[in-house]
């Protein structure tokens, strides 16, 4: 209760580092163990095992297929390496903020605030990180690194996307992930953070990028967020409106209860779609909706990851 009351008293884009500070504090306070590690012994071959050996690394169940006696041999690697992914497009910067404050969160802070916090928690255990953000183009990219300035620069960068106000920008999110991906070399921890609405409607590119993503054993996290009470349920009071476009421009003019169950059904059969395809592809997917409590929603994955790490 006690990070909440914090937080509840913060606001405006000067806190915005404050804010993610407060969140890993309080989510260390409560006696929780980090839920990030790093991949401290990658699997790479078998080899025979050799009298004299430590038997410890042994494949029993290889032994019990063959009855010959192989060794598992790892690639250390000490450190984690995370890469954080944001979609920049026009349609995150929904609804328009007049002020940052955690009590009120649009898509775009919702996920700059996220990937801060995650940020604070890996620069205690002194891990490497990495941000790409993208829309219509690959608007920033900086990789994998451990240093202070590092996290500055990452951490400076994560507020101007809160303040900036994109204006028709579209979203061209497989083109980019897979270029992502191409990028990311040695085994990562990989975040996106996306509403995954795209301008075009070609879901099976979409999808193929996510799965390059997994390439290279990486874990992938998707934090798919979205406001459930607009864009999934269609919530808008019965007159007649002019609904627009973010990112084309475009628009249509109706009274919304016309387009309300059709929309809802459509809307709904993709992210099912969207859940199916990450559970298939053994992609993490996190649920924000950007207008439940972010400590609630943040807190509640990091304590559920770190049963499994």
């Amino acid at each position: 209760m006690k990070i909440r009351q914090e937080l509840n008293k913060t606001s405006g884009f000067k806190n915005f580092e404050l804010l993610a500070k407060q969140v890993v504090e309080g989510f260390i306070a409560g006696m929780h163990k980090s839920p990030f590690h790093g991949f401290s012994a990658e699997f790479a071959e078998h080899k025979i095992y050799n009298t004299g050996e430590s038997t410890r690394h042994i494949d029993w169940k290889i032994f019990g297929k063959t009855e010959k006696l192989y060794t598992k041999r790892f690639d250390d690697e000490t450190n984690l390496r995370c890469h954080i992914i944001i979609d920049n497009s026009s349609s995150m910067h929904y609804p328009e903020l007049k002020s940052f404050s955690i009590e009120k969160l649009n898509k775009i802070s919702f996920s700059a605030l996220a990937s801060a916090s995650i940020i604070q928690m890996l620069k205690k255990q002194r891990d490497a990180v990495g941000l790409s953000i993208y829309s219509d183009t690959y608007d920033f990219y900086a990789p994998e690194k451990g240093s202070e300035r590092h996290h500055v620069m990452i951490m400076n960068q994560l507020k101007e996307l809160v303040r900036s106000k994109p204006v028709k920008k579209q979203t061209d999110t497989y083109t980019y992930l897979h270029q992502i991906a191409e990028k990311i070399h040695r085994r990562s921890l990989i975040f996106l953070f996306t509403d995954m609405f795209q301008t075009t409607t070609d879901q099976v590119k979409l999808f193929e990028a996510l799965r390059h993503l997994k390439y290279n054993k990486h874990e992938v996290i998707l934090f798919h967020v979205f406001d459930r009470s607009k864009e999934l349920h269609f919530n808008f009071e019965n007159n007649p409106k002019r609904f627009i476009d973010v990112e084309t421009g475009e628009f249509i003019n109706l009274y919304s209860d016309s387009v309300k169950e059709n929309y809802e059904k459509a809307v709904s059969k993709y992210f099912k779609d969207i859940r199916l395809k990450c559970l298939q592809y053994k992609i993490k997917y996190v649920e924000a909706d950007i207008n439940e409590d972010f400590n609630n929603i943040l807190t509640t994955f990091l304590i559920e990851r770190q049963k499994f790490v």
